[in-house]
């Protein structure tokens, strides 16, 4: 089917209704009814209700899914027309606006292809195959100056069942676009759609294959930007065709539009991976490989300090302190089921005594064998066993990201050993070190069950007792929480927090999942009351994460401005002068010696201001300047990073101030 006939099938589908008669009553959110034809539709309903919704309407929810105005209404569906400026239609503008910018670039390169363009979180990507051409920032700026035409030109976007659908895979295949025709051929038998872009005469001036839904016009769409280029895959698949991915952004307003882009800009100034340039924290090396981190002296006294931090956390709360081999046997993973279910993101084998051997992905069939080296009874659980261990997981190089994404990591990892009757108790004592853990570092959070998803091991009867305790644990504590419908691992449901860092990003924090699978595939037992063997019950839990990525996202939450405690260097002692170096290294002793404070001195030929300069670019808390004065007085003239100088008091009252400051774990 040619363009030219699609429009003409589209005008079709949009024609005014005729039957008039009362057949179906929808109702709306504030419990109104309205009767309608039985051939009407959302936009029907909008201008039933007034005029001017139908002028403002942008598209509805109908029975708690998100629909195009054009979508056909049944008796008894439950109706929301969708405004702007509503959150719940920031998809559909976004959606529609990756169309327009598909349709810019096809028109400013007419060799490109188009592959997928979905929405994502704060906004949307496209992918593109562009023959012999590499988009640049230039190109951006003139896609978006196409985009705006587009928009102004107030192009109907319009659905489009297709009737024929080796007629239209003969179509792709003949302009050349591939990825339509592939996944056309793929969605053959789910009622696959088109959304045509058409002018006011319903001439379809451009199409994609795509189940919406969209906007009714490209009038709304106003205020966007595209951000960058990145290389992609073609299913993700690094064997496929490389493709160009334009990310962009969209908003109902320039505002939210303007403040999104300042968070952008924000966001870059706390990458930490630029901050390790002038704070020296971490190092990649291509001699040894991408998504393998070295700490440096810097970082490692910061990993150090969450270290000790929760291993007197841990030792509070009768954890006990294990240590697992980095190698292990496959026959281990075969029986735990990683090596079938997980085989694809761990190393290759290794043949040790010409057996395979595989370098760990996780630490818990490690701890599940020292549970098992001796029989353990009901009078001996719960017990928690908790390892930082170093594991060892493929991913892609196109996803690595510094400290984020990594190829080998520490986990903060705990194995909890327990009865059914005391599940809901180690549960609401994990949440209690996840709340202690999220203060003392300052973050706020959001938490999410994550229930069963389709494809799943274990009973039914296991899956609801475990997601049972989870949500009676959060409910204990008095937590807010949403679901998560089948976002569980196949293993078990669990208990996701996300961390909202300083500048309201979310981050995947600590969680806490229920298995009853690994006990059954391990045969882990205990001996009750009764004198028989029963099932444990093993809760994973992380609280950190991986260090890596915890650190990670700590660089960026405090952008490198580390609290006193946590900070590499506390404070700088600052002699002006030579003659004032002997007494500035008498204080430093002493802080070393009575608050084992983290402390460094600079003897430097440089100027004072340079050296209260050169302490700001490194973010040390304290800057301590000694001259006459400060000596004569037993003094020490104290600045901070961040409030300035606070002028001069005794050493005396400097100390219990940074003391008290280490000792609380003070935040920024």
């Amino acid at each position: 089917m040619n363009l030219l006939s699609i429009s003409q099938a589209s005008s079709l589908s949009v024609q005014t209704m005729t039957n008039t008669s009362v057949e179906i009553k929808v109702k709306l959110p504030d419990g109104n009814s309205f009767e309608l034809p039985k051939e009407a539709k959302a936009n029907d309903l909008a201008n039933k209700i007034s005029p001017k919704l139908a002028k403002l309407a942008v598209g509805a929810i109908i029975n708690d899914e998100l629909k195009d105005l054009a979508s056909p209404l049944k008796d008894g569906d439950q109706v929301k027309i969708l405004k702007e400026n509503e959150t719940e239609s920031l998809e559909l503008l976004r959606h529609s606006c990756a169309h327009v910018m598909a349709q810019a670039v096809q028109s400013l390169f007419p060799q490109a292809k188009i592959a997928i363009g979905p929405t994502i979180e704060d906004g949307f990507y496209y992918d593109f195959e562009i023959p012999n051409y590499s988009l640049t920032e230039d190109d951006l700026s003139k896609i978006e100056n196409r985009m705006h035409e587009i928009c102004k030109q107030e192009q109907n976007i319009v659905r489009y069942e297709i009737p024929n659908i080796d007629k239209q895979l003969a179509e792709f295949k003949e302009s050349g676009e591939k990825f339509k025709a592939e996944l056309l051929e793929e969605h053959r038998n789910e009622c696959p759609t088109l959304y045509l872009m058409t002018d006011k005469d319903n001439k379809t001036i451009w199409n994609d294959l795509c189940r919406g839904p969209h906007l009714p016009n490209t009038k709304f769409i106003k205020h966007f930007k595209l951000l960058k280029v990145s290389g992609s895959y073609w299913r993700a698949d690094e064997t496929k065709e490389h493709l160009q991915r334009v990310y962009a952004t969209c908003f109902w307003t320039k505002n939210d539009l303007d403040a999104y882009i300042k968070r952008l800009e924000e966001a870059k100034a706390r990458d930490h991976r630029n901050l390790t340039k002038n704070l020296d924290l971490f190092s990649i090396h291509d001699e040894v490989g991408p998504g393998l981190i070295f700490w440096h002296p810097n970082l490692g006294s910061i990993r150090t300090t969450i270290e000790d931090y929760w291993r007197s956390e841990h030792r509070a709360r009768d954890y006990e302190f294990v240590y697992t081999p980095h190698i292990a046997s496959e026959d281990l993973y075969a029986i735990s089921g990683h090596l079938s279910s997980y085989g694809e993101n761990m190393y290759s084998s290794m043949d040790i005594d010409e057996k395979p051997y595989r370098v760990k992905p996780m630490n818990c069939p490690g701890h599940i064998m020292i549970y098992k080296s001796k029989l353990r009874s009901y009078r001996d659980l719960p017990l928690r066993f908790f390892e930082l261990g170093t594991v060892y997981r493929y991913e892609r190089s196109g996803v690595l990201h510094g400290m984020l994404r990594v190829r080998g990591f520490t986990q903060d990892d705990s194995h909890i050993f327990c009865t059914p009757e005391t599940l809901t108790n180690e549960i609401n004592g994990i949440l209690d070190l996840i709340q202690s853990m999220a203060k003392t570092f300052g973050f706020t959070y959001q938490v999410y069950l994550s229930t069963r998803p389709e494809k799943y091991l274990g009973t039914d009867e296991e899956w609801e007792l475990a997601t049972n305790a989870l949500s009676s644990a959060l409910k204990m504590r008095d937590i807010n929480y949403e679901i998560d419908p089948g976002g569980g691992v196949f293993y078990a449901p669990k208990i996701d927090v996300k961390l909202f860092d300083a500048i309201g990003r979310q981050w995947q924090g600590p969680t806490i999942q229920v298995d009853l699978n690994l006990p059954n595939r391990f045969d882990v037992n205990y001996i009750g009351e009764d004198g028989n063997r029963h099932k444990v019950i093993m809760v994973h839990r992380a609280v950190l994460g991986s260090l890596e990525r915890f650190v990670g996202i700590l660089i960026e939450h405090y952008a490198g401005a580390f609290p006193t405690w946590l900070a590499p260097v506390q404070a700088m002692v600052i002699p002006i002068s030579d003659k004032h170096i002997e007494h500035a290294k008498n204080i430093l002793t002493r802080l070393k010696t009575e608050l084992k404070a983290r402390v460094k001195i600079d003897t430097g030929n440089d100027t004072l201001n340079y050296k209260i300069r050169q302490a700001q670019l490194e973010k040390i808390p304290y800057m301590l300047i000694v001259g006459d004065k400060e000596i004569e007085n037993n003094e020490v003239s104290v600045r901070h990073r961040k409030n300035g100088n606070l002028g001069n008091m005794s050493i005396e009252k400097f100390f219990d101030m940074l003391a008290h400051e280490i000792n609380t774990k003070a935040n920024n």
